[in-house]
């Protein structure tokens, strides 16, 4: 299975110009699954809830999930990317996966990071599973990381490949991958952007690049660089996900005591 992310410099508001960049990249892919950062199209530092509900769209029906949908039929691949949502009067930030056959579902951030707690609703989806066919993946974003929870959860749930668009401005996401992979026993794809944002007289938020995939016994497959648009691509066996066990005598997931964690 060819799986990867497309780590870029998306412009705010400029939602358009965003998409296409996404889109010609994409044609030069051959993969099964491609990982977008969170927020890809819209940007991230919004200054108000006005601004919010301008660049939040619906979901599926939403220009950006549409067109979404229309590249991954025309290149045979599913996508994970990061929209801002708009549900009636909230909005998250969310997640799109969409295929071939079209939208496939869609995940709303559990774990809201710093200012997104004044724009955006705490996400309801809950952690979700899906089968795309040569593997199981579930999805979070960016600071869904931080809680050790999110990657057991979806491990739990039979995810196989953890998709994670992401727009990290802290350090220490890239080198904890590693570990939420060992301790589950599943792939990661971190897509996360490059370049920076100060918008509304607010402090410079500069992105952290090192998108990566990390395998299940936590070797890092690929790890972008900081500050450079890559689109990169590698061949996993989602097998590798499925067997849990350690030793002849422990498996990963069947020796949990839940009973003591509380």
């Amino acid at each position: 299975m060819r799986v990867g992310f497309y780590q870029y410099e998306p412009q705010f508001g400029q939602v358009a110009r965003n998409l296409a960049a996404v889109a010609a990249a994409l044609e030069q892919a051959e993969a099964d699954l491609i990982v977008l950062p969170e927020l890809f199209a819209s940007g991230y530092q919004f200054v108000s809830q006005d601004e919010v509900m301008q660049l939040a769209e619906p979901v599926p029906d939403g220009p950006t999930t549409r067109r979404l949908v229309e590249i991954a039929k025309r290149r045979r691949m599913v996508i994970v990317a990061g929209l801002p949502e708009r549900a009636g009067a909230a909005c998250y930030n969310s997640a799109v996966v969409v295929g071939p056959s079209g939208f496939i579902g869609c995940y709303r951030k559990t774990h809201l990071f710093f200012e997104e707690t004044l724009f955006f609703t705490p996400g309801d989806t809950g952690f979700q599973v899906w089968d795309i066919g040569p593997a199981k993946i579930g999805v979070m974003i960016c600071f869904d990381w931080y809680y050790p929870e999110a990657a057991r959860t979806l491990a739990l749930k039979g995810a196989e490949i953890i998709c994670h668009p992401s727009n990290l401005v802290l350090p220490n996401c890239p080198d904890s991958m590693p570990v939420r992979c060992l301790e589950n026993r599943v792939f990661a794809i971190t897509c996360n952007r490059t370049g920076g944002e100060a918008r509304g007289g607010k402090d410079q938020l500069t992105f952290i690049g090192n998108s990566e995939i990390v395998a299940p016994r936590g070797a890092i497959l690929h790890r972008a660089p900081r500050d450079q648009e890559e689109l990169s691509i590698v061949e996993i066996d989602p097998a590798d996900a499925r067997n849990k066990a350690l030793t002849p005598y422990n498996e990963l997931l069947r020796d949990r005591r839940e009973s003591l964690y509380r």
